[in-house]
């Protein structure tokens, strides 16, 4: 099987898709690059490359670069999805989500129920979400866990290039609005990915570690430190299950609380701040649900409360590491 990375299999995804079927189509700033200017169009592809080729072989019709205007951008999105189009719009940083709040929360994920089920908006939009690139506070929010709490969208994180291949196809097949936040961090990771077309269905979280001693649920970039963090323990004998939930709205709660009725232990890792963040909801959740079962605290590995570093090493102590994974690992523990 080929190796990609997760931006060219999210690329391919886009190709395939847009090859399938011609109502899907891509719109956003610089997804075709150098629009209007003495570059050649198309040769830049997005930010991040991921939409490279894509102006070359479906044209500006279905490549449409747009003016610095989220709002616009989700906007014009929306009004293609009602009328019978499958738009895949790009919002370059997930920082720049509060730009265009209304147009998601207050329109998009809001046309089924406003309108009694008569009609559907499958829009897809796409955020590079997360730190680790020094970009500082404005550039390296998640927003994933702010936009899970909005009924009506769907949420979608991926972890590896395999997930985001076919949770991407999945997404532009979907009737709802689905907001797809790529971990940027990741783009250059690879792994195994078919060159088919296939899909990975919402709310069916992954285990990717089996253990007796302890739950561990991450998200996105967290998925490989906490692995890792598994990993190390395992030569002690400390064994843990890992579950990667690959989409918070909907959130695959069946999967989290059968492993933490198993091993009576839970700890959460994500890299957002932690006030009313996944890893607080998790938390809650198991708590709620499955206390008769703990045997040890719960554990929330997260980011502070605090706007992201800009110098690189303050965001490497910022950001969770398998260090302090392993740290609330032994704590659940003692």
């Amino acid at each position: 099987m080929p190796v990609k990375t997760m931006r060219d299999a999210i690329n391919e995804a886009l190709h395939q898709a847009m090859a399938a079927d011609d109502s899907v189509f891509v719109i956003g700033e610089d997804v075709a690059g150098c629009m209007g200017s003495n570059g050649k169009p198309g040769s830049v592809g997005g930010v991040f490359g991921v939409t490279t080729g894509i102006y070359d072989k479906f044209g500006p019709l279905r490549c449409v670069d747009t003016p610095i205007s989220e709002s616009a951008i989700v906007g014009a999105a929306a009004g293609a999805a009602l009328v019978g189009m499958r738009p895949v719009a790009e919002i370059m940083f997930a920082d720049f989500v509060g730009v265009c709040m209304d147009q998601l929360v207050n329109q998009m994920g809001k046309f089924r129920y406003m309108f009694g089920g008569k009609t559907t908006c499958p829009a897809v939009i796409r955020f590079a979400a997360g730190g680790g690139f020094s970009a500082a506070a404005q550039h390296s929010q998640s927003m994933y866990q702010v936009m899970t709490s909005f009924p009506g969208l769907k949420v979608v994180i991926p972890s590896n290039a395999y997930d985001a291949k076919g949770l991407m196809l999945q997404a532009i097949a979907e009737d709802d609005p689905v907001l797809f936040f790529e971990p940027k961090a990741l783009y250059q990771e690879s792994c195994e990915v078919p060159d088919e077309m296939y899909t990975i269905p919402f709310g069916k979280a992954a285990i990717l570690r089996e253990g007796d001693d302890c739950t561990v649920v991450a998200f996105g970039q967290m998925v490989g430190r906490a692995a890792a963090a598994i990993d190390a323990l395992a030569e002690e004998g400390i064994t843990c299950d890992l579950i990667d939930p690959r989409t918070s709205s909907p959130l695959d709660t069946a999967t989290i609380l059968e492993s933490v009725e198993a091993t009576g232990r839970l700890v959460v890792v994500d890299e957002s701040p932690p006030r009313c963040g996944l890893t607080a909801d998790i938390a809650g959740l198991a708590a709620d649900r499955a206390f008769h079962a703990l045997k040890g605290p719960i554990k929330q590995v997260c980011a502070p409360h605090s706007p992201t570093p800009f110098a690189p090493e303050l965001e490497a102590a910022y950001l969770p590491s398998v260090e302090k994974i392993i740290a609330a690992i032994r704590g659940t523990m003692s």
